[in-house]
């Protein structure tokens, strides 16, 4: 069974950095994943933030364009989320998400396996 755990979660300052890592078990499962990060803060629904395909394709959310910075290591079964700029709104808990599908998605619906959830939150 495929798992996803998330980590780097902490307070912060708005203006500092994170940087959330989501390690995956299954090295074959992960180098054919599509992997997301979403977000879901109190009260709100679970928000896309961002994905990068199996290819390397990336796409953002407009909230977060030029502020953060997603990657993947295949060797490492590990994908990263890299949050400069933080700002109180960026407060949620982030989520990983692997999607086996050939194109990649920015609705959570379309992912089928997620992380336990790590929580971020930016003092203002």
């Amino acid at each position: 069974q495929v798992q996803l755990v998330e980590s780097g979660g902490r307070l912060v300052q708005a203006g500092g950095s994170l940087r959330l890592s989501c390690a995956a078990s299954g090295r074959t499962f992960f180098s054919n994943a599509n992997m997301g990060w979403f977000r879901q803060a109190p009260g709100k629904e679970r928000e896309f933030v961002a994905v990068i395909s199996k290819a390397g394709n990336i796409r953002y959310a407009d909230p977060v364009k030029g502020r953060f910075t997603i990657s993947r290591d295949n060797a490492k079964n590990t994908v990263y989320l890299q949050m400069n700029s933080l700002k109180p709104e960026d407060t949620a808990v982030y989520y990983c998400a692997a999607d086996g599908g050939i194109f990649f998605h920015i609705t959570a619906s379309e992912y089928e396996t997620w992380g336990q959830g790590t929580q971020v939150t930016v003092s203002s």
